[in-house]
């Protein structure tokens, strides 16, 4: 397992290389044109490997395909992925393996711009809330891991539709809304299960400086007989200049007895050495008071990206939670 990572790793570097110097051809990370048609044909592969105080796990985690296009006023977007499609574990000398070839669908919607300020979208999507959930694909995110607070205040996908006001000028504004009456597209593949779910944001970008606030409920449906209706709000920021990236978001979550979540939030500094080397520190912290669950997270990480569409990151997490220290690494790839 080892030699296969350490190949495929090495055959991406020279991959990534060879596409760049060719001209006219297939270039890494922007699909391929289905002849003249407005569809575009792409994709993109993630491994990790994760080493714990006495578990080691390697695991292919996305395949997935994607199709894409755009006609006049209209733009489409469909992905399909396999997610934890094979699974190695070795914990304390055992060996398991798991696969997971259930095809789930991500991302399926069409857009319609109406002008420079209007657009409507209708279909599954990722909910725009804060900045780290608008990046799903493993080779466009800083880090491997995911701040646990993107995965605990609000659902990661809405089924249904999504308005947004753009003005634009020395300054930008940006005001969203999530509509959601209905059941998920695939219910599966989210991190609640939902029927509804209604959100507004609101955006203002300065220079390098961008400030956002959402708001939102969605019904968080536990059985067929029972949900619960949980609020969320979450403050975030992103400053991204030459060599400085900093980003940060916190909320907090609650049902109509009390708190559910106290506050989850992130606070990530990243320095750009050059194009290719990035250094990343993360700092987070939650307290949810319906599982009594709380912990601090300190993460050190660096990114290498031979090219923009391919990324080598690894990654040491230091959390007050007893045992959860952990180290990981990955490679991803954008087709």
């Amino acid at each position: 397992m080892k030699i296969f990572l350490l190949f495929i790793c090495f055959f991406t570097v020279l991959l990534a290389q060879d596409s760049q110097t060719k001209e006219n051809e297939y270039t890494l990370g922007e699909g391929v044109q289905v002849g003249t048609l407005p569809l575009y044909i792409g994709g993109y592969f993630s491994a990790d490997y994760t080493k714990k105080s006495n578990t080691n796990r390697y695991r292919v985690d996305d395949i997935a395909l994607l199709a894409y296009g755009n006609y006049n006023k209209f733009s489409y977007l469909a992905e399909m992925e396999y997610k934890e499609f094979y699974t190695y574990t070795d914990f304390n000398a055992t060996h398991t393996i798991e696969r997971n070839t259930r095809l789930h669908t991500e991302r399926l919607y069409i857009d319609y711009t109406f002008n420079e300020n209007f657009m409507l979208r209708g279909g599954k999507y990722n909910s725009p809330i804060g900045f780290w959930n608008l990046l799903p694909i493993n080779v466009l995110r800083d880090t491997t891991s995911n701040p646990v607070s993107t995965s605990i205040l609000f659902p990661k996908f809405s089924t249904g539709l999504y308005g947004s006001y753009s003005k634009y000028g020395d300054d930008e504004l940006q005001i969203d809304v999530i509509l959601q009456h209905n059941d998920d597209l695939d219910a599966n593949y989210n991190n609640y299960k939902t029927d509804e779910h209604y959100g507004a944001g609101v955006s203002y970008t300065h220079n390098d400086l961008n400030v956002k606030l959402n708001i939102g409920m969605f019904d968080n449906v536990v059985s067929d007989t029972s949900s619960t209706h949980l609020y969320y709000a979450v403050a975030s920021l992103q400053y991204d200049a030459e060599h400085y990236k900093i980003t940060s978001e916190f909320g907090t979550q609650r049902n109509n007895k009390g708190f559910t979540t106290k506050y989850a939030g992130y606070l990530q500094g990243g320095y750009r050495f050059n194009e290719k080397h990035l250094g990343i520190v993360r700092l987070e912290s939650y307290s949810q008071t319906d599982t009594n669950r709380q912990d601090n997270i300190a993460i050190v990480g660096y990114t290498y990206r031979p090219l923009y569409p391919v990324a080598f990151k690894a990654e040491y997490q230091f959390h007050s939670l007893h045992d959860e220290n952990q180290f990981l690494f990955s490679w991803s790839v954008l087709f």
